[in-house]
């Protein structure tokens, strides 16, 4: 069951100087994460692959970007106040270490079923956790409620304009390395890295076609696509991939993407599963699921890269060993 969802805005909520500002901001703070390429990859595939590799970047994950921009574009006064979000992980990461960086306080609303890894991560930046149930709760409402009972300064982790354009500069830095691309796969939860990347790649490359990638089980941007409008799900979706458990798109990031993409691809726990063992035995990589899902959709056949140059977004590594094993060697039915 779905339910179409009337609240939206009207246009895009960024802009391409947008991404050029908060690139500027992140200089010397952020990582600029290593462009990966393998020759088995293109053989596979028969294309020219680009991987920014974001399991890199400071807390093992492109999240840093948006967050830390959000931050350190607050007035020094509000940002003393602190700062709070919710997240299964990554962004609670991001957010409490830029708030480390800016000695702030930092409140997380994280699902009580989060990977203990990044749970343990969090904590270890010296941010509160608030714990909820993803399947009863509604997180939103928790740290909008945690944030004026603090009088702290609400982060989302992708429905906001500068977390928005911080993510941006993942395609912004991978298209200034390795110039332009004729396709752009982009991991896709709520839209914050998505609405940025495509924002800043059709600015650099505008010729080039833009897909976004979520689970099979969590289809609300395909969905959504295929209407013309925002459509929510009727329950969390129930996969693998932990950090695109969304039921809807965002109210800012919808508007943004919708003009900018080719279209959504979605990609079954399975053949994330297989990604993320190739990327581990043949190119060394450690991804969580999330991480994998662009990639999964080109190793798939569900978009054709043969003799074309292909970026591709892998998004985050935050994953412990025992919860690395134990998902590559499950099989879905």
């Amino acid at each position: 069951m779905t339910i179409t969802e009337s609240k939206t805005t009207t246009g895009p909520a960024i802009r391409f100087s947008d991404v050029q500002a908060a690139a500027e901001r992140l200089r010397g703070v952020a990582h600029r994460t290593p462009v990966l390429t393998s020759r088995t990859l293109d053989e596979m595939t028969g294309a020219q692959v680009y991987l920014k590799a974001e399991t890199f970047q400071r807390i093992g994950a492109f999240k840093f970007r948006g967050a830390h921009n959000a931050i350190s574009a607050l007035e020094p006064e509000v940002r003393e106040r602190g700062v709070v979000t919710n997240s299964s992980g990554n962004h609670a990461q991001a957010v409490a270490l830029s708030a480390q960086l800016f000695s702030i306080p930092a409140t997380i609303v994280m699902p009580t079923d989060a990977p203990p890894a990044k749970i343990a991560a969090t904590r270890g930046y010296g941010a509160e956790i608030v714990f909820y149930d993803r399947y009863r709760e509604d997180r939103a409402a928790i740290a909008e409620q945690v944030a004026r009972d603090l009088g702290a300064t609400l982060i989302p982790p992708y429905d906001h304009p500068l977390v928005m354009s911080g993510n941006g500069t993942t395609a912004l830095e991978l298209i200034e390395e390795v110039g332009d691309l004729d396709l752009l796969l982009v991991c896709l939860g709520g839209g914050g890295l998505l609405s940025g990347c495509a924002t800043a790649a059709k600015a650099l490359s505008p010729e080039i076609e833009i897909w976004g990638v979520e689970p099979e089980a969590g289809d609300d941007w395909a969905q959504s696509y295929a209407r013309g409008e925002r459509v929510r799900l009727a329950e969390v979706p129930r996969t693998i991939a932990d950090g695109q458990q969304t039921e809807a798109p965002g109210v800012l990031t919808w508007p943004t993407v919708r003009p900018l993409v080719k279209g959504i691809l979605t990609v079954s726990d399975n053949e994330i599963r297989d990604t993320m063992r190739f990327l581990f035995e043949r190119m060394k990589l450690v991804t969580e699921p999330s991480g994998a899902s662009a990639l999964a959709a080109l190793l798939a056949g569900k978009v054709d890269g043969r003799d074309k140059r292909v970026g591709v977004t892998i998004t985050g590594g935050n994953i412990g060993v025992d919860g690395f094993c134990q998902i590559i060697n499950q099989r879905d039915a």
